[in-house]
């Protein structure tokens, strides 16, 4: 199955999150790629599928979140290279230029991640949700510099819009002796 349609949820509460979860893979059939604990003592859902089981999905958690909720996602037509890279790394032979993009939450960190991926021409290649860091999430990618730039213009500004943007930086031609230590 293609991964077209993208949900995200993020609550403040644990208990409310898991009673969520329970009543949203009741509600539709659903892909669950992340339902966990995270920092600092919240509950992440992510979740795929077609369009109407994700929206059913999605509206079930925020009737059933209400006030828990801390941030939302409903992402049709996600970019390819997003699901892929939600906690793991994608192997990739490019070694161009990286471009970072730190969030203050895991909702954040993924559109930042599919605006930079839909706007400029570079390779997602981990979006790294919540675990170890207070919360926070990043992305991680590599293309051309000129492409690069662009990317991070569009994925800043949307973590901005929401004053969810920690850190964004460039780093162009990475020295060699760097690379195990990104990927």
């Amino acid at each position: 199955m293609e991964l077209m349609v993208l949900g995200v949820l993020e609550f403040s509460s644990i208990a409310i999150g898991i009673k969520a979860l329970d009543e949203m893979v009741k509600i539709a059939p659903v892909s669950i790629i992340e339902a966990r604990t995270i920092c600092p003592g919240k509950y992440l859902i992510v979740f795929s599928g077609d369009v109407a089981s994700v929206e059913y999905s999605f509206n079930k958690g925020c009737e059933t979140g209400k006030n828990f909720i801390v941030d939302s996602l409903f992402l049709p037509m996600v970019h390819p290279d997003v699901v892929p890279a939600i906690g793991k790394i994608v192997a990739t032979d490019d070694w161009n230029a990286i471009g970072i993009i730190e969030t203050l939450s895991v909702v954040s960190g993924i559109e930042a991640g599919d605006r930079a991926a839909k706007t400029g021409n570079v390779k997602i290649i981990e979006i790294r949700l919540a675990i170890g860091f207070g919360g926070k999430s990043y992305v991680k990618m590599l293309g051309p510099l000129d492409a690069m730039e662009v990317a991070l213009e569009a994925g800043t500004e949307k973590a901005r819009s929401k004053n969810q943007l920690c850190m964004a930086t460039l780093i162009p031609q990475p020295h060699h002796e760097i690379k195990p230590y990104f990927l």
